[in-house]
């Protein structure tokens, strides 16, 4: 049976991240003197931290499979998939400013290597986008991060589940009357957009399955409380 990209997985080996990192770094031009295996190992530091439930080692694989299965509509992979490894790389779920802190550090760590600052402006640019998820018409890489990115919201009603409370798992703190009315806020805005998925793939194949997961779990959350 062949995988669904759209399904969270258990936890990877690392081993597998690292040497696609290697393989990505190589590709995006970084110096042949420069050793990248120390930054693999920071940023999959930084993605496994304790406070991390769904923004984990398995989400980023997760989305580095959806990149997989997009890459025929990108135009810069490379780009992409170092935006891919830095757009949650930084990640406290009780601040807001998670997406720009992880774009300075690719800003910092991406020269460091020897990438191009073209290709480092680029990758920043894409890890920015994903506060919104909406590219600009034309911007193709946009397209594929942002994609790959939102792809659990398409995953059968366990996988949705299981991203569900993984997701609230990461906001223990908030009460749940006050994360019940946060969610379903998020909810109606993503079920309100005339979009999800802007790649060809995305709206063929998780576009309407992520619509019913959406509104399936508006359901129970605008349920709660309500009389039988």
């Amino acid at each position: 049976m062949t995988p669904d990209p759209a399904h969270d997985t258990a936890p990877p080996d690392t081993a597998p991240l690292r040497a696609r990192w290697q393989a990505t770094v190589t590709a995006a031009g970084a110096a042949p003197d420069t050793d990248p295996a120390p930054y693999a190992k920071r940023l999959l530091a930084a993605w496994a931290e304790p406070q991390r439930r769904y923004h984990t080692t398995a989400h980023l694989a997760d989305v580095l499979a959806r990149i997989d299965v997009l890459a025929p509509h990108a135009r810069d992979l490379a780009a992409v998939e170092l935006a891919a490894w830095f757009h949650d790389a930084v990640y406290r779920p009780d601040r807001s400013e998670n997406e720009e802190r992880s774009a300075v550090l690719a800003e910092r760590a991406l020269p460091e290597l020897g990438i191009d600052a073209d290709r480092t402006a680029a990758v920043a640019r894409l890890v920015r986008l994903t506060v919104t998820h909406d590219p600009a018409p034309g911007d193709v890489d946009g397209e594929v991060l942002c994609d790959a990115d939102l792809a659990v919201l398409a995953g059968e009603p366990d996988a949705y589940a299981a991203y569900v409370a993984a997701v609230r798992a990461e906001y223990g703190f908030v009460p749940d009357d006050a994360f019940r009315e946060g969610r379903a806020a998020v909810l109606r805005q993503l079920l309100g957009l005339p979009r999800l998925f802007r790649t060809p793939y995305g709206a063929a194949h998780w576009e309407a399955p992520a619509r019913r997961n959406l509104a399936a779990e508006l359901a129970t959350l605008t349920d709660v409380g309500d009389p039988g």
